[in-house]
């Protein structure tokens, strides 16, 4: 399994940005995607997350800013950042709760990160 992810950079505060992240390899299904982020010295911590079925979970954090959003053809998930915030400085990482070989097994799995940074 692969998690390609694109769409991180540097932008000024109040600014917006778009994640995306494309999911391929030995994948019967994939139940959950999302995006975790972590701050430099800070655990990671979930930022939304979405089901096949479009259910959407999102932290307090991003709540009112962020929308999550998936595209189940391609395998992929979007998240639109509004609003940024010094704060949002992280590393996002991707992320999929799958089945595979038929649905006989789930499995998670984490893409490498895309660095955010929001100037002040």
């Amino acid at each position: 399994v692969q998690l390609q992810a694109s769409g991180g950079g540097l932008v000024q505060a109040g600014g917006s940005l778009r994640l995306s992240c494309a999911a391929s390899g030995s994948i019967f299904s994939i139940n959950v995607m999302g995006w975790f982020r972590q701050a430099p010295g800070k655990q990671r911590e979930l930022v939304a997350t979405i089901t096949s079925g479009g259910n959407t979970n999102y932290a307090n954090s991003a709540k009112g800013r962020f929308t999550i959003s998936r595209d189940n053809a391609k395998k992929t998930v979007y998240l639109q950042m509004n609003s940024l915030k010094p704060e949002d400085t992280a590393v996002y990482y991707c992320y999929v709760l799958y089945s595979g070989n038929g649905g006989t097994y789930n499995r998670e799995y984490w893409g490498q990160g895309t660095q955010v940074t929001v100037s002040s």
